[in-house]
C-alpha cells in the first residue's frame, strides 16, 4: 500500500525558511512524478512544484526563485525547502505521486496541474507564514 507522510511544517516570520520532507512508502521510487501542492483557506488547491523520475523539476510561477523541490531516492523521502517565505504562502502543504509519471510532470503551469494526476496524496502539513 502506498502511503505518503508530510512534515516539516510550522509557523514562521516573513523572510523564514522552512524544510518539508514526504517520506514515501509502499512503491518503487523511481517510477514516478512526485509533487507539492498547497490549499489557502477558501481556496483551491494548487500545485507548487513538480520533480521526475530524473530529477528535473517544474515550479510555480509564485514560488520559483524561493522554493527548491529535491528528493533522496535511498531515503525515499520528497523535499520543499522554502525560503523567503511570505504570508501569502500559508497553507496546507500536500505530498503527491503518481507511479507512472511522464512528459506531463514537467509541462504546463503548475498552479492550474490538474489533482487528477497524481495517485496517492499525503494527509497535508501546515505552514503559517506572518508578516
Amino acid at each position: 500500500q502506498v502511503q505518503l507522510v508530510e512534515s516539516g511544517g510550522g509557523s514562521v516570520r516573513a523572510g523564514g525558511s522552512l524544510r518539508l520532507s514526504c517520506a514515501a512508502s509502499g512503491y518503487t521510487y523511481s517510477s514516478y512524478c512526485m509533487g507539492w501542492f498547497r490549499q489557502a483557506p477558501g481556496k483551491e488547491r494548487e500545485g507548487v512544484a513538480t520533480i521526475d523520475r530524473d530529477g528535473r523539476t517544474s515550479y510555480a510561477v509564485s514560488v520559483k526563485g524561493r522554493f527548491t523541490i529535491s528528493k533522496d531516492n535511498a531515503k525515499n523521502t520528497l523535499y520543499l525547502q522554502m525560503n523567503g517565505l511570505k504570508p501569502e504562502d500559508t497553507a496546507n502543504y500536500y505530498c503527491a505521486a503518481d507511479l507512472r509519471g511522464g512528459s506531463w510532470c514537467l509541462e504546463g503551469p503548475k498552479e492550474i496541474m490538474s489533482l487528477t494526476l497524481f495517485d496517492y496524496w499525503g494527509q497535508g502539513t501546515q505552514v503559517t507564514v506572518s508578516s
